[in-house]
């Protein structure tokens, strides 16, 4: 059986100009970047501030439940064509929360700013703006050039957060210079804020023809309805189980487990980041050989039993390597998720699909961060990283067996 999607490129694409695709790729990389030390940084503010292992699970569920019901709300309510006015809004909503972050210290105050803001302890694709960006991008490609267009995207964006990742031992730099540990670290929530701005900038130099959408309604499913739904259901499952191991909570751990260093933690993820932006390409070579959904399927797998092995290892130099292992494949699976969703849906569906996909898996997400921390704090330091990998096993293979016969257009004519 074949997707649906006939067309190469939706109407939107006669209006795209090239410098658009760079805009949004410099977008991706400067809010990535924030992300990248934010999500490091995130659990050490808060215990800096006095709070628990649980409370930072707690704050990491509240952003990605926020980041979910505000991408619904996007996805099913947003006038259509107004892609760039809304990824104006969200760099707006993404300087207000740096600034609130800094300027915060009570529990339930950040728990509020972390569910209408854009903190992401993921570092990954989990955001508000994604779901824009990947209509955008869907329509200015042909069938044979989108996931190599998809695989650019995501490397833009792992090579920023790597670097972000590694800024992250600025507060060890700035307390050399004297200032506070909280000091530094509010100072790092400033930064995040500007880096709003410079995305705002960004956004606003897509020209308004960029957005252009057909003229029927982008924003509901039609005759991909029941694909659609099958794929949300499942990413949900994916979804869950990463969310016991968002990048916050893997710091926390490494910091609680082995009792890593800010500077050290910083390089790890920098060099896990640079390991996953390489996967990037390699997966949009991968897939035109053994398809889509092999490629994601089997790149997943090992990727998932080396963050199992890394739980049970003994030290923390097995531990880091079994961890880099995973990141050099755990994220071959993005790129072409999302090339496949674009691919089998008509492309007057592809907002639409881009929001039903990416919001159950970020309400999913939601759910489990508040467990790991729970576990993490009755001591129960394994059990996170053991459920992620052993639920992610389990999506891959239902994924596998469910979708098999589904394929994107370009791989139906080549089969």
């Amino acid at each position: 059986m074949t997707g649906p999607a006939g067309s190469p490129a939706g109407p939107g694409a006669r209006n795209w100009r090239p410098g658009s695709a760079t805009c949004l790729y410099t977008a991706r990389s400067i809010r990535d970047f924030g992300d990248g030390f934010v999500s490091v940084l995130l659990a050490v503010y808060l215990t800096e501030l006095g709070h628990s292992p649980w409370a930072v699970g707690i704050v990491a569920t509240a952003a990605l439940l926020g980041s979910s019901l505000t991408t619904l709300a996007v996805g099913l309510f947003g006038r259509p064509g107004a892609q760039r006015t809304l990824l104006l809004a969200a760099s707006a909503l993404m300087t207000a929360t740096g600034l609130a972050f800094a300027a915060a210290s009570d529990f339930a105050w950040l728990l509020l700013v972390a569910f209408v803001g854009t903190i992401n302890p993921s570092a990954g694709n989990v955001s508000i703006f994604v779901p824009m960006e990947h209509a955008l991008l869907a329509g200015s490609a042909q069938a044979r050039d989108r996931t190599h267009l998809f695989a650019i995207y995501g490397l833009t964006g792992a090579v920023a957060a790597s670097l972000g990742s590694l800024a992250a031992a600025s507060p060890e730099w700035l307390g050399a210079a004297g200032w506070t540990r909280l000091e530094a670290l509010r100072a790092m929530f400033l930064a995040y804020a500007a880096l709003g701005v410079a995305g705002a900038i960004c956004y606003a130099l897509v020209p308004r023809a960029a957005s252009a959408m057909p003229e029927k309604r982008s924003f509901a499913l039609g005759p991909s309805r029941a694909i659609v739904l099958k794929l949300a259901a499942l990413f949900s499952i994916d979804a869950f189980a990463g969310g016991f191991a968002v990048q916050s909570l893997l710091a926390l751990w490494l910091f609680t487990r082995f009792d890593l260093s800010l500077a050290a933690a910083g390089g790890f993820f920098f060099a896990s980041g640079i390991l996953a932006a390489m996967s990037y390409p390699a997966a949009a070579w991968l897939s035109r050989r053994i398809g889509l959904l092999n490629t994601m399927v089997y790149t997943h797998i090992p990727s998932s039993l080396c963050l199992i092995g890394a739980a049970l290892a003994p030290n923390v130099n097995l531990a880091l390597a079994l961890l880099l292992a995973r990141a050099a494949l755990s994220q071959m699976d993005v790129p072409t998720r999302s090339s496949y969703v674009m691919a089998v849906v008509t492309p007057a569906e592809r907002a639409a699909a881009a929001s039903v996909t990416s919001v159950p898996r970020g309400l999913a997400s939601a759910a489990s961060p508040a467990l790991a921390g729970a576990l993490l704090a009755a001591g129960y330091s394994a059990l996170p990283l053991v459920i992620c990998g052993s639920l992610k096993i389990a999506y891959d293979l239902l994924l596998l067996r469910v979708f098999r016969g589904v394929k994107p257009p370009e791989e139906a004519v080549a089969g």
